[in-house]
């Protein structure tokens, strides 16, 4: 390890160490980093969920979940649900879907998912 990591690491501020091990996680999973999505492209993705919301879409209700992998965040949509079994704030799951964005944030809709256990 050379001196320059190891300065940084001592300098850190705890959020930051958090997430890169979060980034370490997505990697070794070998999913996607949010800040390498594309609009229209299927990815794959993992990370934290930081909170989960009701919120009416359009007239329809949809539950939004934002997912943090260390790189960023992006938005899960369920929609037309309220709530989804095992889907709560820092349960950390892999999802799977098209990218779109909204508002400028990336965004899945009804993306498949798997629960992967609390973070």
């Amino acid at each position: 390890m050379s001196l320059r990591t190891v300065l940084d690491r001592a300098l850190a501020s705890q959020a930051e160490l958090d997430a890169a091990a979060e980034l370490a996680v997505t990697v070794e999973s070998g999913c996607t980093p949010v800040s390498e999505v594309r609009p229209r492209e299927l990815v794959r993705v993992s990370g934290v969920l930081r909170s989960v919301t009701v919120r009416p879409r359009e007239g329809v209700r949809a539950l939004a979940a934002e997912l943090f992998d260390g790189s960023g965040s992006l938005t899960l949509v369920f929609l037309g649900r309220r709530d989804v079994p095992g889907i709560e704030a820092g349960r950390r799951l892999r999802a799977e879907g098209r990218v779109a964005v909204l508002e400028g944030v990336p965004t899945i809709f009804n993306p498949r998912y798997e629960l992967q256990g609390a973070a």
